[in-house]
């Protein structure tokens, strides 16, 4: 049995089944998503086409013998397309001849009717595994990582269901929030969730460089175009070509600046400092603001036809202290990733405390979630034992707290009972569907994600249930 860590990075996968028979669409999607994946069905060719141009897929699943547009067909139309696509075949009439050809053109499996589910599961991992290894091999050789963007409060929970319509649309987005509200990570999502996942992604802090700097950076430059310039440099815009780029801090460019980006959006070209030509870029471009850019419009510090050019769909990120039904999660996770930076070889990672937790939720975090990040890993410095308390997070201690310092004498057993009501919940429901992770956490309620984080913390392992059950 694949392990949770392993099911969890599945979740990544996006999967689509195309069959003109309803009952196979249905029948394979039930199985498919027990994985952890995305999976969507389409009744025919056409259909899958359509889906295709409108979303990015990993992976089709398809029947060879279709109304219309054939299997075989769809096949060659993904491949000349979509080449990166994973295409498994299907067919209850199946021949060598069929499989030797169907692999040729470019599937990367071939089943025959009626398959063994555990054979489909198998190959799904497989292929999924396939595609997550090629896809974080080129973000490393990029120096980029696919971002995890945490939405376990129902603020959060609404940006990204909106991160994921805008996403596969190849258009401007604008990620307004205050400083800290993780609007690069935001924008790494859509990127990574795009048709041009596989393509570069390249960011820059506007605020970070004067006018004369960023235009060089951003349009490139010949060589002797200023002193200094000994060489030809493409920019960003050119070395972001079939990708996305990210301008940070927007509002900090000059308003004659904005119209020189203005006219690149507008046209589709660039001119290189120092050239006399203009070259052709395509890229899709995301933009953040910590500052109301409609004010600054009335203000007259920007410039209202650029607006409308970013602002073609708009996420707005919630600063952390609407959101502190996440902090929970996000310091867990900032636990995690900071321990492997901060801690030596083998030593032990501490947990975070009940108190702790709480201490986390009730701060009002000005700095958001950067400065949520750097209290964990301040705590993880400072921490000598397995537990981290509300005294190693440099916060001075929880609002709360009574003049003289203490916690509630019951907070701790309040702690305790919810824990313990938490753990007998979880494992109920585990046990009601054999060790079945995802159809546990729909009994519960909860993500798929936010389950696993749950068994993690409570050291739950659904195998072991599972063969209670059995």
């Amino acid at each position: 049995m694949e392990n949770v860590s392993q099911e969890a990075a599945l979740e990544e996968i996006r999967l689509l089944v195309v069959d003109d028979q309803a009952d196979v669409c249905r029948g394979l999607r039930r199985l498919l998503s027990t994985l952890g994946c995305t999976v969507e069905t389409a009744d025919s060719g056409e259909a899958a086409l359509s889906r295709l141009q409108a979303d990015a897929y990993d992976l089709i699943i398809t029947d060879i013998k279709m109304a219309g547009m054939s299997g075989m067909e769809l096949l060659h139309e993904i491949k000349r397309r979509w080449p990166a696509v994973e295409v498994v075949i299907i067919t209850g009439y199946g021949t060598i001849e069929m499989a030797v050809s169907s692999l040729q053109d470019g599937a990367s499996h071939f089943l025959t009717k009626p398959f063994d589910n555990e054979e489909i599961l198998s190959l799904v991992r497989r292929l999924g595994y396939r595609v997550l290894a090629r896809r974080r091999s080129r973000f490393n050789a990029t120096r980029d990582r696919a971002p995890r963007l945490i939405a376990e409060s129902p603020a959060m929970q609404r940006v990204l269901r909106l991160v994921a319509q805008v996403a596969p649309r190849n258009i401007p987005v604008l990620i307004q929030g205050e400083s800290g509200t993780g609007k690069e990570v935001v924008a790494r999502t859509i990127h990574h969730r795009s048709r041009v996942r596989e393509q570069p992604f390249l960011a820059i802090n506007c605020a970070a460089l004067p006018d004369s700097l960023l235009e060089s950076e951003l349009f490139g430059y010949t060589q002797g175009a200023f002193t200094g310039a000994h060489h030809d440099s493409p920019g960003l815009f050119r070395q972001a070509q079939g990708g996305t780029i990210f301008l940070d801090e927007i509002p900090s460019m000059s308003l004659p600046f904005q119209g020189k980006l203005l006219r690149v959006l507008e046209n589709k070209v660039v001119r290189p400092l120092g050239g006399r030509q203009d070259v052709p870029v395509d890229f899709r471009l995301v933009a953040a603001a910590n500052r109301d850019l409609e004010a600054l419009v009335r203000e007259r510090a920007f410039r209202e036809d650029l607006l409308y050019r970013l602002q073609v769909m708009q996420v707005t990120l919630p600063p952390l202290r609407e959101r502190r039904e996440g902090i929970p999660a996000l310091a867990e996770y900032f636990l995690e990733t900071a321990a492997a930076e901060v801690l030596g070889p083998g030593e032990p990672v501490p947990r975070l405390s009940p108190a702790a937790l709480g201490v986390l939720t009730r701060q009002d975090w000005p700095g958001n979630v950067r400065e949520l990040e750097n209290a964990i890993k301040r705590a993880l410095v400072v921490c000598r034992g397995d537990t981290i308390t509300p005294g190693h997070l440099g916060l001075g201690g929880p609002p709360e707290a009574p003049a003289a310092g203490r916690m509630p004498p019951y907070e701790a057993e309040k702690q305790q009972a919810i824990e313990s009501f938490q753990e007998t919940y979880i494992r109920n429901a585990l046990r009601r569907t054999g060790g079945n992770v995802t159809r546990a956490a729909d009994l519960c309620g909860l993500t798929r994600a936010a389950f696993q984080r749950i068994m993690k913390k409570l050291a739950i392992d659904r195998e072991d249930l599972a063969a209670a059950v059995e």
